[in-house]
Order: C-alpha cells, then sequence, then structure tokens
C-alpha cells in the first residue's frame, strides 16, 4: 500500500553545471547554506511509501524552482545573491544562459508537477523543503527562530482543516508547536499548481534537536496516521 501523494523536493540538490562555472564565484559552504541542507535524507523516508517523487537535480542557487520565471536576480529564480545576501555570479548570466538553465531545469520541473495529477492514486501534492533555525535577512522573520515545522498552504492550495488536521498528528509524534503559514505562507510551486491538485508545503527546522532519520520517520508516521483519519486512503 502506497500513500497517495506525489513529493516534490525543489532545493535538495547542490549541483552546479558546468556551462556557468566560469562566472559561478559561490563557495561550497555558501552553496549549501543557500540550499534546503538535509531535505535528501529526511525525505527519501518517504520515497518508497508514497505513489510518486521528484528530486530536482540543480542547486538552488542556480535555478530556484519554487520561484516564477520571470523573478531574475536578487534571491529570484536566477539569483544575483543568496539568501545571506553572498553574490552567487562573478558576472550574472546574460539572456542565452539565463534561457538556457530555465529551458533545462525550471520548465521541465514544472511539467513533472503537472503531470503529477494524471498518476493514478495521487490525491496530494507535499512540497517538501528544510528551513534555517532561525530567519535569515531576506526572509520574512529575519533573526527570530522558527518553528520545528511549518506547513503552508498559501491559504488556497489544500482545505485548512487538512493543515490543522496534520499539524495535529506532527505535533503529537514530535512533542513539538507545528505552525501553520507561519513564518511561510506558501511558496510558488504550491501556489502554481493547485489549480491542478492541491498542494501542501511542509518546511522542517535543521536543527540538531532530532536527527534527519527521526524527522524523516516521524514525519511518515504522522501521515500514515493522516490519511487514514482524513478518509484519504492509501493505494
Amino acid at each position: 500500500m502506497k500513500l497517495p501523494f506525489f513529493i516534490s523536493i525543489p532545493h535538495g540538490s547542490l549541483d552546479v553545471p558546468d556551462e556557468i562555472k566560469d562566472i559561478w564565484m559561490l563557495a561550497p559552504d555558501d552553496l549549501l547554506k543557500d540550499s534546503d541542507e538535509g531535505a535528501i535524507e529526511i525525505y527519501s523516508e518517504l520515497k518508497d511509501e508514497v505513489v510518486a517523487s521528484l528530486f530536482a537535480d540543480v542547486a538552488r542557487a542556480v535555478v530556484d524552482l519554487n520561484r516564477a520565471p520571470d523573478d531574475l536576480g536578487g534571491d529570484g529564480v536566477i539569483k544575483s545573491e543568496t539568501c545571506y545576501q553572498v553574490p552567487v555570479y562573478r558576472k550574472f548570466p546574460d539572456d542565452r544562459q539565463v534561457s538556457s538553465l530555465l529551458d533545462k531545469y525550471y520548465f521541465p520541473y514544472h511539467e513533472k508537477l503537472s503531470s503529477a495529477v494524471g498518476i493514478h492514486g495521487v490525491k496530494l501534492g507535499l512540497d517538501c523543503h528544510t528551513m534555517l533555525e532561525t530567519g535569515p535577512p531576506v526572509g520574512p522573520d529575519s533573526g527570530k527562530k522558527r518553528p520545528l515545522i511549518c506547513l503552508s498552504n498559501a491559504e488556497t492550495s489544500c482545505p485548512l482543516h487538512w493543515l490543522e488536521s496534520l499539524a495535529a498528528e506532527l505535533q503529537a509524534v514530535f512533542q513539538e508547536k507545528v505552525t501553520i503559514n507561519s513564518p511561510f505562507k506558501g511558496g510558488y510551486i504550491i501556489r502554481q499548481h493547485a489549480v491542478e491538485m492541491p498542494w501542501i508545503q511542509v518546511e522542517f527546522s535543521r536543527t540538531p534537536s532530532f536527527s534527519l532519520q527521526q524527522k524523516g520517520r516521524g514525519l511518515l508516521a504522522a501521515l500514515q496516521k493522516w490519511v487514514v483519519d482524513q478518509g484519504i486512503g492509501q493505494v
């Protein structure tokens, strides 16, 4: 039996393509800080238990799959600086390079997200992230300590009672506060693809108070109980 979910992990990769390495200047530590560190390990605990999954194959600092395609510069889809305001490039990619990056990494990822609605058994998308333990300079909560888990629906991407009931299941597992739409209300992925099927954004704090395995297995346990309690059902 599989959980009826399609999981998206858009920020787990650290890959920088060769085509931009001549203008790239971001140090490995800064690349890691700008990624969703630990996301691969956490959400891989779900990979064999859900209907389908999609892991990005390019670093967030190169192409941010959770941004609009025309959001260029700053902390946008093609970034000029990280969330810590560290410059990414010696020279910002030209129009040809931007188009190439979007065509190679961005649009195919979103096409696969759109196709999730046609996969037998998929009833809900989970856009899966990790977040810094304290809000970064460009965050909505700069300098503030974050909860263990934030669930988001951009106020429209799924019913609010789904978030409330899933938050309760997660709180029971971890004995930690789980917030709803705070500090994140939901990014571009769930906003864009909610017209196709319901989506929830999941953010785990990178706090070391739980291991990556504990986070992944705890999330899985909560989701397994949640689908039964909500009558969503496995396939």
